[in-house]
């Protein structure tokens, strides 16, 4: 039987095996501030992204049943195949004859995989015109990717942050993002008798863990982005912050002169997220499929993630100039695309037939543990002539 690189990095490397240096390393630079702790943000940014012990950064499988957690393209073939259709819808709308997508954060590669599957196959004309690239700083996501998308190879440029803008046309680009957002690193703040607060990270010596500690907040980023957002937190209300996802929309908006950005990944608004029944953020760490609230445990080996403030998001996208936007759950972006046209009636018996295992693929994604409803689609489109300005301010 063949294995992906992912499996048999799996098989091969025990998931432990640098969570104890990852925790010796961050300790030993918060011993080194001055302030003998790090803010929050800090702290998620090293337990996922530090180039070698971060939960991103390490060979081990993070999706599926030898991993932590599940996505939307682990369940069958059909979440890709919807979003290929928005994507032809878009292209034919801009009158694309040979064009450029651009997915950020591709990881594996299997959604991306999935997606040209499906527009090979039900639209020859815009596969054969496609230029795809990948976006993603992971050497070991960007060897996954490789060997995933091998059948795509005269189709596909992989590409690194540094080298994206100058591979990809920026008058006739989508940038596609599949729960990438979500894992950017937050700010943690809370309010306390009226004062605001952010969270930070501590070393607990008797404890022999980490910690949180609450600080002050004086960071005139922070307290901009809540002003200019009309956020208003109520007493001993905690929520995240997620200023990189803010400027990272921004980034990419003002670059597109033409095209359009496909947002995938859960969420809400503003309202919703800071509403009086969140009094405790949307913080999660999720570790061989289990949620926890806990994320100062297990550094680098669990991922951690919060919502993401779709209101944010499409503010963003009008500052660098996107002039129409719609935002959907993930259930009426499928029903859009035509999801239950892939119901199939058959009458076998085979559990395993391709007929049932679509079929459950498809209930599956429409009503399974309210996912349809708490993931969304951000879809922002702009046409030439409508760049935002320079800082979004």
């Amino acid at each position: 039987m063949n294995h992906t690189l992912e499996e048999r990095a799996g098989s091969n490397m025990a998931r432990t095996g640098t969570t104890e240096e990852l925790s010796a390393w961050i300790r030993a630079r918060i011993e080194e501030s001055g302030e003998r702790a790090v803010p929050f943000v800090k702290f998620m940014e090293w337990c996922l992204y530090h180039p070698d012990s971060g939960y991103y950064m390490r060979k081990n499988p993070k999706v599926g049943k030898d991993g932590d957690f599940y996505t939307s393209s682990a369940i069958g073939d059909v979440m890709g195949r919807m979003t290929a259709r928005e994507l032809a819808r878009l292209a034919d709308r801009f009158g694309w004859g040979d064009w450029d997508l651009l997915e950020w954060g591709g990881g594996t590669g299997r959604f991306a995989a999935q997606v040209l599957d499906a527009l090979e196959e039900e639209r020859p004309d815009l596969y054969r015109g496609v230029r795809f690239r990948s976006v993603d700083n992971s050497p070991f996501h960007r060897q996954l990717q490789k060997e995933t998308l091998e059948r795509h190879a005269a189709r596909v440029i992989p590409a690194d942050e540094t080298g994206w803008a100058r591979l990809a046309r920026p008058d006739r680009t989508i940038i596609l993002s599949n729960e990438l957002l979500d894992a950017f690193p937050v700010h943690r703040v809370t309010a306390r008798g009226g004062e605001l607060m952010e969270l930070w990270v501590a070393w607990d010596e008797d404890a022999g863990g980490f910690r949180w500690e609450e600080r002050p907040c004086f960071s005139p980023k922070l307290l901009s982005y809540m002003r200019r957002h009309g956020i208003r937190l109520r007493d001993r209300q905690t929520a995240e912050l997620n200023l990189q996802a803010e400027a990272w929309l921004r980034e990419r908006a003002q670059w597109l002169e033409a095209g359009a950005i496909v947002t995938i990944d859960y969420g809400d608004t503003s309202e919703e997220l800071y509403a009086g029944h969140r009094m405790n953020g949307t913080l999660l760490a999720y570790r061989r499929h289990q949620a926890t609230d806990r994320p100062l445990d297990w550094p680098g080996d669990q991922d951690i993630t919060a919502h993401v403030d779709f209101s944010v998001c499409m503010e963003a996208g009008r500052e660098g100039g996107m002039t129409d936007q719609s935002l959907r759950t993930q259930k009426q972006f499928l029903i859009d695309n035509g999801i239950l046209e892939l119901l199939a009636d058959h009458a076998g018996t085979d559990p395993f037939s391709p007929e049932a295992r679509r079929n459950r693929a498809v209930r599956q994604l429409l009503v399974s543990d309210q996912m349809s409803e708490l993931f969304k689609v951000l879809v922002q489109t702009k046409t030439r002539g409508t760049a935002g300005p320079p800082d979004g301010s």
